[in-house]
């Protein structure tokens, strides 16, 4: 009897430890993108704003697993800050094909669409987050406030 507690509690202690999933995460993420070392070096270079290293990346990424949207979202926020609105614009489509409640792909398209002054299309990413969203939600928080400061800097 004490051996079965003694290996559950190792079994436990073993999926919290760090680099370990947790068996319930926190995060939406898929297990599988999280362990794609291209996506999370992609992931990294977003976070470090490099632009040019995160788009190969998570290009090897989409190689591989062409049907991630998370992949594909990062992705298009990559080439839109590299200035690919084109780019970013296919790579947001393909996230919402795979997912048309991905939170945030939505917001991100919203913010393409103020980068192209098209602000009837950002409303429409808003709108939808605002269905989405059954609590309040970071994407549609950030996209409102993107779009008031739009507003504002149009007047």
């Amino acid at each position: 009897m004490h051996r079965i507690l003694s290996l559950l509690l190792c079994a436990t202690a073993t999926l919290h430890a760090p680099g370990v999933p947790a068996m319930y995460p926190e995060s939406t993420e898929p297990v599988a993108t999280k362990a794609d070392p291209d996506y999370a070096a992609g992931k990294a270079a977003v976070a470090a704003k490099d632009w040019p290293r995160a788009i190969a990346a998570l290009n090897a990424a989409a190689k591989r697993d062409n049907n991630n949207a998370d992949t594909h979202n990062l992705l298009g926020y990559a080439q839109r800050n590299s200035g690919n609105f084109e780019l970013a614009l296919k790579h947001y489509g393909r996230a919402l094909a795979l997912d048309p409640k991905h939170l945030g792909a939505h917001e991100y398209l919203g913010e393409l669409y103020l980068l192209q002054n098209n602000l009837a299309k950002a409303e429409e990413q808003r709108a939808a987050l605002a269905r989405l969203c059954t609590k309040p939600c970071e994407e549609l928080t950030e996209l409102s406030e993107k779009i008031d400061d739009y507003g504002k800097k149009a007047r």
